[in-house]
């Protein structure tokens, strides 16, 4: 159930991102037939194995290209945002259908398990740390002086991604954020 649950919730995320791109104007991730929700064209097979055993990973990153944007700051911010909203929208979407269904067989602890995994993939992908998601959302809304210095650390961020992950900062940080959301769904 937690593979079936990572699948649907890196697709969605990553296609989301190819669906924000291509309808603010660059069709880079239409051509490479990322505006799709199959699950083949999203997955990358070292990230998927790592995210299940190791407990962090990724999917395959949807490129896009900021030539093609009309505004391409506030742009590539937008298509940023786009993947961890699709994990809350899709989250709170299933928590209905969770309340209907009940949490006492196997399709309640289907849908808990992906409500909670897409919680946690889109509180985790807002952390400003390049290259998750939040780094290029505050990124989009810094004034231009301040975002010429952000963008400076962007090449360390993966050794501080790493660094913070293994000495379980991000849990520290990330925690009490999923806490409260689930709180709030009433999970």
């Amino acid at each position: 159930m937690l593979v079936v649950a990572l699948i649907i919730s890196i697709s969605i995320h990553e296609f989301a991102h190819a669906f924000v791109a291509d309808k603010l104007g660059d069709n880079t991730a239409r051509l490479l037939g990322r505006v799709t929700l199959d699950p083949k064209a999203h997955l990358d097979p070292m990230g998927t194995i790592l995210l299940l055993f190791a407990g962090f990973g990724w999917g395959k990153p949807v490129p896009f290209n900021p030539i093609n944007l009309s505004n391409p700051k506030r742009d590539s911010a937008l298509i940023a945002f786009a993947g961890p909203l699709s994990n809350f929208i899709l989250a709170l979407s299933l928590t209905a259908v969770f309340y209907l269904v009940g949490e006492n067989n196997i399709i309640g602890a289907f849908l808990y398990l992906t409500i909670f995994y897409n919680i946690v993939l889109g509180v985790f992908n807002l952390l400003p740390i390049h290259p998750l998601d939040g780094f290029k959302v505050v990124a989009g809304l810094l004034p231009p002086g301040l975002y010429m210095q952000w963008m400076q650390i962007r090449p360390y961020g993966i050794y501080i991604l790493f660094a913070l992950i293994l000495t379980g900062t991000t849990d520290v940080v990330i925690t009490p954020i999923i806490d409260f959301i689930t709180t709030l769904l009433g999970l």
